[in-house]
């Protein structure tokens, strides 16, 4: 079921050059709850990204996205597509972790990945960790997140462990 946010016509306020039209809605859904079209196009810019972008050969579909605690957190585009998009995975320990955030090359820097980040903020429970990209770090302490350990190498990019606290 989606989650309305922000301000009808705006991308939840903000920058209004380059915006989603209408985009105010959060969809947040678990595997089962994705038609095909949806999952279609989740994987389709993971791979766009992920892949051609950043040129990271890997098998993305790895058996977590259809999981039962999986979250499938997005923003789509009015005429179709994602416009941004994390998967939430539910760990063995109680506490979740954020990855596969990605935001379509037309609507980045518009803080969409923010917004959906402070959605799971608000909606998730407990310790949230994920793995960062080095050059990134400084955007995720600016979310309330905290390094836990040394840059290490996630398929051939740098990456550094975080968490953030409840509370």
């Amino acid at each position: 079921m989606p989650v309305t946010v922000g301000q009808t016509g705006r991308a939840f306020g903000a920058h209004t050059a380059g915006t989603v039209t209408g985009v105010t809605t959060i969809h947040d859904r678990r595997f089962a709850e994705l038609d095909t079209s949806t999952l279609y196009s989740i994987m389709q810019l993971r791979a766009v990204v992920f892949v051609v972008e950043q040129d990271i050969v890997y098998t993305d579909p790895d058996g977590r996205d259809s999981e039962d605690g999986t979250r499938h957190v997005f923003v789509d585009e009015p005429g179709g597509g994602i416009a941004t998009y994390l998967r939430l995975l539910a760990e063995a320990d109680g506490s979740h972790r954020i990855g596969r955030v990605v935001t379509d090359q037309a609507h980045r820097g518009q803080g969409l990945a923010g917004k959906l980040i402070e959605h799971v903020h608000r909606s998730t429970s407990g310790r949230i960790t994920l793995h960062a990209q080095v050059h990134l770090e400084a955007w995720y302490r600016s979310l309330g997140y905290e390094r836990t350990g040394p840059d290490f190498d996630d398929e051939g990019l740098p990456h550094v462990p975080m968490e953030r606290l409840p509370g």
